[in-house]
């Protein structure tokens, strides 16, 4: 700490459990990550840095409003870095944009590409995708022979669906290289062939914040390798991966996979710097309640199932079935069909098929089997992220449902009858952090309006449409710098319709969130099938107590001023 003037912040709460904090700077954000990141507050579990703010999350509300009281004093000093870490991509210059890019700076193509290595970048905040690094321009001082330059390149107006894996790219003042195939609008100068992201390595992350970033143009025929004065960190870690379904007992046979299956557990949180969102089951009750049907510990990994599935047993097993409501039947070895219930361990003979019907009543199911599925993990997890392909595939027709050693886990009988599913819910949402950015009465707007739930939503997130003239509109006029986002942000693009990020969503959005939903109302939100109709219902952050529809009085944000 320093006894220096307080820089200039506005904290404001993003939900129940965690902090937006706004800096003036980047540079501000990065020493204010750094010192969060190495000194952890009270409670804290992430801190997520972005262009002009850190997003702060916290174990429980108490932890996040006891922060707010800490942030109001906190001034912390850049740490030095006598060393930094350097690492050189070699980039091919042919991307499409190269030409109309050098044309809006006002110089060639060939100038275009001698600025761009020329120039130092430092490494500033992940986001976006795992291994999808945002570099701005480094102080001349920071590597010898660095050459500074005016970066301002807009986005481009109407982005690619479909941006291949190592194009390298600008927007704004920032350059960065995409690590897998990705939707995107940056001005694309060229590909690399050097991996950005490698889940078995003991970093997976090439880049981290502050490393010292050098493009080296190269031709066609150049193998693209990065090279640092820290290694290139491909040494394999089983920290990061395991090779668990090796050690796995082949069980049961998914004999019809139904509409996507996925291996799901209680995520990988805590990885948002580069660019790793938690994702997990979605309803999160649903899944440690099949579990403790089983005996399993609650963080097991589990069939998470939309549209219907048949499992057959290869051994004698025991399975349990919970989440939305369906028809559960087990066809015996001599042909008989057996009802179960939902939420209740059932026993599967060698030979026998559980069959799992969903009624239409909630999206999805959740199965368990005894003892885990056992798969690869990365990040200590085996959720499948859908966003950004990290996990296992998603489960096919025939494949073996491999477990692990059965634990003996007393049943907790409170989890096993989790709330029941529903296709109409009432979400509990705090507002902001960027509710300011819209007029009172559309903020009333947002929360009298029932929506509906998009057939185009998924685990990223559930899209919203309504009655005609419903759509958003937004104040403030100006672009969103990119900042953290969680899983019950909701976001207003420009069309106006809400989006509610799910377990999936991506690590950092430049839309601004109106509202958060809490913690624990995501379960139900996770449950909402298309058509589903959906209101949102503002409450205090601390007390959960619901207030008015009435924006003026329930600005949560805490203004600090310089001083």
């Amino acid at each position: 700490m320093t006894d220096a003037p307080l820089t200039p912040r506005t904290i404001h709460r993003a939900g129940t459990r965690a902090l937006l904090v706004d800096l003036p700077e980047l540079a501000e954000v990065m020493t204010w990550h750094a010192a969060l990141t190495a000194q952890p507050l009270a409670g804290q579990t992430s801190a997520i840095a972005a262009a002009r703010t850190v997003l702060l999350e916290f174990a429980t509300p108490r932890d996040a409003q006891r922060a707010v009281e800490t942030l109001a004093g906190f001034s912390p000093t850049a740490a030095g870095q006598s060393t930094p870490r350097e690492v050189t991509i070699d980039v091919i210059y042919d991307g499409e944009d190269l030409a109309s890019t050098a044309e809006h700076l006002g110089i060639s193509t060939e100038e275009l590409i001698s600025r761009h290595t020329s120039q130092a970048w430092m490494a500033a905040f992940g986001g976006f995708a795992p291994g999808f690094t945002y570099c701005v321009p480094a102080d001349a001082s920071t590597s010898e022979g660095a050459e500074n330059f005016e970066w301002s390149v807009p986005r481009r107006a109407n982005p690619r669906t479909a941006v291949p894996a190592g194009a390298v790219g600008l927007a704004g003042e920032f350059s960065a290289v995409y690590p897998r195939q990705s939707p995107g609008g940056w001005q694309l100068l060229g590909h690399t062939k050097t991996p950005m992201w490698d889940p078995s390595a003991e970093h997976p992350a090439l880049l981290n914040p502050g490393d010292i970033v050098r493009y080296r143009a190269v031709r066609a025929e150049a193998s693209g390798a990065a090279s640092s004065n820290a290694g290139s960190g491909k040494a394999a870690s089983q920290h990061n991966r395991t090779q668990a379904a090796i050690l796995g007992r082949p069980v049961a046979t998914l004999t019809d996979a139904g509409l996507l299956s996925l291996v799901q557990d209680r995520g990988r949180p805590g990885h948002g710097d580069i660019g790793v969102t938690r994702s997990g089951a979605l309803d999160r009750a649903s899944a440690r309640a099949a579990n403790a049907a089983v005996g399993n510990s609650s963080s097991a990994a589990v069939i998470e199932n939309i549209g219907g599935l048949r499992i057959t047993a290869n051994v004698d097993t025991v399975l349990a079935v919970t989440g939305a409501e369906a028809t559960v039947e087990v066809s015996t070895r001599s042909g008989h069909k057996v009802p179960k219930a939902l939420a209740q361990p059932i026993g599967l003979l060698a030979g026998e098929e559980l069959a799992v019907r969903p009624t239409g009543t909630g999206a999805r199911n959740y199965v368990a089997i005894r003892g885990g599925l056992a798969t690869d993990t990365v990040l200590d997890s085996a959720a499948s992220d859908v966003l950004s392909g990290m996990g296992p595939a998603p489960l096919a027709d025939g494949d073996s449902l491999k477990a692990g050693r059965a634990a003996r886990t007393a049943v907790d009988p409170t989890i096993l009858n989790p709330a029941d599913s529903t296709n109409a819910a009432t979400l509990r949402c705090v507002l902001g952090p960027r509710h300011d950015w819209f007029a009172e009465q559309t903020v009333q707007d947002f929360l009298s309006t029932t929506w509906e739930v998009s057939g185009q939503s998924n685990r990223i997130g559930l899209r919203m449409t309504g009655p005609e003239g419903a759509e958003l509109s937004r104040e403030r006029e100006e672009e969103l710098a990119s900042e953290g986002m969680l899983p019950g942000s909701i976001q207003v693009p420009p069309n106006g319709l809400p989006v509610l990020f799910l377990a999936d969503h991506p690590v950092t959005g430049g839309y601004p969130v109106i509202a958060t939903v809490i913690p624990e109302d995501m379960d139900a939100a996770g449950q909402l099938p298309p058509g589903s109709t959906v209101t949102f219902r503002a409450v205090d952050p601390d007390t959960l107590a619901e207030l008015p529809i009435n924006p003026t009085d329930q600005n949560t944000d805490t203004q600090e001023e310089e001083q």
